[in-house]
């Protein structure tokens, strides 16, 4: 709770008395905020803080982010965690990993913006905006079909919207179009953390990444240690740090050695190195009916396209 109220106190400060003083400092606050705000949004659909959904929703309901109506990133979100399905190009969410034969059927030009966006620096840059184009177009097309459930999600985000328009028009003292910058590069810091939150392995459990150490924890809500949040989902992020150390070795032999001390080392590995390669090794090798040839991109970035072959087996560090 106070994370929530320190939250979107510091987002307030900073758009207000912080442009005055200091619009580069400014900047960055609300730049955090943003980034927290989104894993403040993760935390909420995993029923934090607390066990009603609703009050939840509430407690993050101002879109500070803009882009994702909260309803729809919980429902995409909670989906991705059927850990046997993680990776897949269609039925996990927030796969980056795309079918070869979609792969194939896409121009050059985009096959090479895909290669680099599976760099760090790649996903840092381009990453949010591929997730956000990619979302957006989804999410229209489910809404001229008529689906329910969305049109719900996007009537809640736009009282929401309807709500933090008039502070940026009449409390923020930046011009409106300026806060789109935090807001994107609040997206590219989430985005260190789910560069490589998951690969390909057979093995359901070694398909998600442990980073041992962050400053960004807090920013990340301790989500680096992201196995543990996936085996135990519903624990409040402040005890993942503990349940880790208690059982440490056993963490890291179930998810195969998938483990970086930091996301410096995963910098130095992959900051223009493609970690994996675009089409997924195994699945979604051969066309499917009733699949149409259109690139598939993680939804969140809040939680959001190589050819050629990764290992099987995750990676060791």
């Amino acid at each position: 709770m106070a994370l929530i109220v320190g939250c979107y106190g510091l987002w307030m400060a900073a758009g207000t008395i912080g442009w005055s003083l200091s619009p580069w400092l400014a900047m960055l606050v609300l730049t955090l905020a943003v980034a927290l705000h989104s894993s403040l949004m993760h935390e909420a659909a995993h029923g934090h803080p607390t066990r009603n959904g609703l009050v939840n929703e509430a407690l993050v309901g101002l879109p500070i982010g803009v882009v994702y109506p909260y309803r729809r990133f919980r429902k995409l979100h909670l989906s991705h965690h059927a850990d046997e399905r993680l990776t897949d190009p269609f039925d996990d969410p927030e796969s980056w990993y795309q079918a070869l034969w979609r792969y194939q059927a896409l121009p050059a030009g985009l096959r090479s913006l895909l290669v680099f966006n599976n760099t760090m620096i790649g996903r840092f840059l381009i990453g949010p905006a591929i997730s956000n184009v990619a979302f957006l177009l989804s999410d229209w097309k489910l809404l001229r079909a008529g689906d329910p459930a969305v049109q719900r999600a996007w009537r809640h985000h736009l009282v929401g919207l309807a709500i933090l328009l008039p502070i940026l028009v009449f409390a923020f003292r930046m011009p409106l179009w300026l806060h789109l910058v935090p807001v994107y590069l609040g997206q590219s810091i989430i985005a260190i953390r789910t560069f490589a939150e998951h690969q390909w392995s057979e093995r359901p459990d070694g398909r998600t990444i442990i980073v041992e150490r962050s400053p960004l924890a807090l920013l990340f809500l301790n989500n680096n240690l992201h196995l543990v949040h996936h085996k135990q989902p519903n624990v409040p992020w402040y005890e993942l740090p503990r349940l880790f150390r208690a059982r440490r070795e056993e963490w890291m032999r179930m998810n195969a050695g998938y483990v970086f001390p930091s996301y410096f080392a995963l910098f130095r590995a992959f900051a223009l190195t493609q970690k994996e390669a675009v089409v997924h090794p195994v699945l979604r090798r051969t066309p499917e009916p009733g699949r149409a040839f259109r690139p598939r991109v993680r939804q969140r970035s809040v939680h959001g396209l190589g050819s050629a072959p990764v290992p099987a087996e995750p990676s060791r560090k």
